[in-house]
């Protein structure tokens, strides 16, 4: 522990954005008193692909009861058709989703109408997402950028859940590969993040079981060619329901955790503007559960402390009750207790987030 955590007596009570703000006198995070849940969830979708969101103030209390003081409001950058019953994709293939901006649209009018419901010591503090863009027609996104300013001036701080290849979407006519000819086309909308200090996440996936690593080039070319862009690779590095990382063994075969791992650290030591983040309940399911895995992502987490941020994924469909989006927090933060106080710290309390935030918070020693 630090000398300033050694000096300072255990926060005692609920978590408040007076623990973070820097020169307060804030106590030391104890994290044998603590459910070690993160305290920011930068990766929630408020509005869901179709059908009615978990109403605003209605999310916000929930956040509020979980602990989470600081998010990213994330739109859906598709949309199901209007004329559609369905709210998930999954749920309904062969009905195709189509790009659009309504949903961030939405996601600032919300803010703005529950403003005075996030002033309190609980927050949380809102950052708006930009999921509009279509990436295989960048041409449109600094037009639709200004025009989001325009309307919401100063309002959004991020970019992101952008679709690089999602395989899940194939049968919703969406998440095809974006070709690589059409990356390098991606500078002046890569350029206007950089101009405004934004960060962007991509879902990319890295394969499947049958050919694990098929899309590695096209993330390895988004580095390559943006290499000053704070890029966030989203869902532990390409991780999905379509590329399940088995436990290591001697033999060469599929993907194995530790390859998969490796593949994360390379990439992390060659491009220092690279992070990670740690959303999806899926990463539980397939990864944490595993004894033999988790201690594998554990290391990970440990030797890169500043390179990961949490988040759930969770979707606010109005059919989802409170105790779902409880149950994926607890399940995205269960890592975190295995993980050094430094790589708690910067995670799970959030310090990686408010530095590619550039924000004025900070989070608390621990104890």
């Amino acid at each position: 522990a630090t000398e300033l955590a050694q000096a300072a007596s255990p926060i005692q009570g609920q978590l408040t954005l007076e623990h973070f703000r820097k020169g307060s006198p804030r106590g030391c995070y104890d994290r044998a008193t603590r459910n070690q849940w993160a305290v920011v969830d930068a990766h929630l979708h408020i509005r869901p692909f179709g059908g009615l969101p978990v109403p605003f103030d209605e999310l916000t209390q929930w956040l509020h009861r979980a602990g989470i003081l600081f998010y990213n409001a994330f739109g859906i950058g598709q949309r199901l058709p209007v004329d559609s019953d369905c709210t998930y994709y999954l749920d309904c293939p062969g009905t195709p989703i189509t790009p659009s901006i309504k949903n961030d649209m939405f996601n600032a009018q919300a803010v703005l109408d529950e403003k005075a419901l996030m002033s309190t010591v609980l927050g949380p503090v809102v950052t708006l997402s930009m999921s509009f863009p279509d990436l295989d027609h960048p041409e449109q996104i600094v037009p639709q950028m200004k025009l989001l300013d325009k309307e919401f001036p100063g309002m959004f701080g991020w970019m992101g859940e952008l679709n690089v290849v999602k395989q899940a979407l194939f049968n919703n006519s969406q998440g095809y590969p974006v070709p690589l000819d059409i990356v390098n086309q991606w500078a002046p909308f890569m350029q206007e993040l950089r101009e405004k200090d934004i960060a962007v996440g991509f879902h990319s996936d890295l394969g499947n079981d049958a050919e694990p690593l098929k899309y590695l080039p096209l993330m390895d070319k988004i580095l390559e060619l943006y290499p000053d862009n704070k890029i966030v690779w989203l869902h532990l590095g390409g991780l999905s329901l379509q590329l399940n990382p088995l436990p290591p063994v001697l033999l060469a075969a599929p993907l194995y955790a530790d390859e998969h791992a490796d593949i994360i650290r390379e990439r992390l030591r060659r491009h220092p503007n690279l992070m990670i983040d740690l959303a999806w309940d899926v990463l539980y399911k397939e990864l944490y559960t595993d004894p033999k895995k988790r201690k594998l992502y554990v290391q990970l987490l440990n030797e890169f402390p500043t390179r990961f941020i949490p988040g759930t994924d969770f979707v606010a469909a109005v059919t989802k009750p409170e105790e779902e989006y409880r149950l994926e927090l607890n399940q995205t933060s269960d890592i975190f207790k295995d993980v050094s106080d430094a790589a708690f710290r910067n995670i799970a309390l959030g310090e990686n987030y408010f530095r590619l935030r550039s924000s004025d918070y900070s989070a608390p020693p621990v104890c």
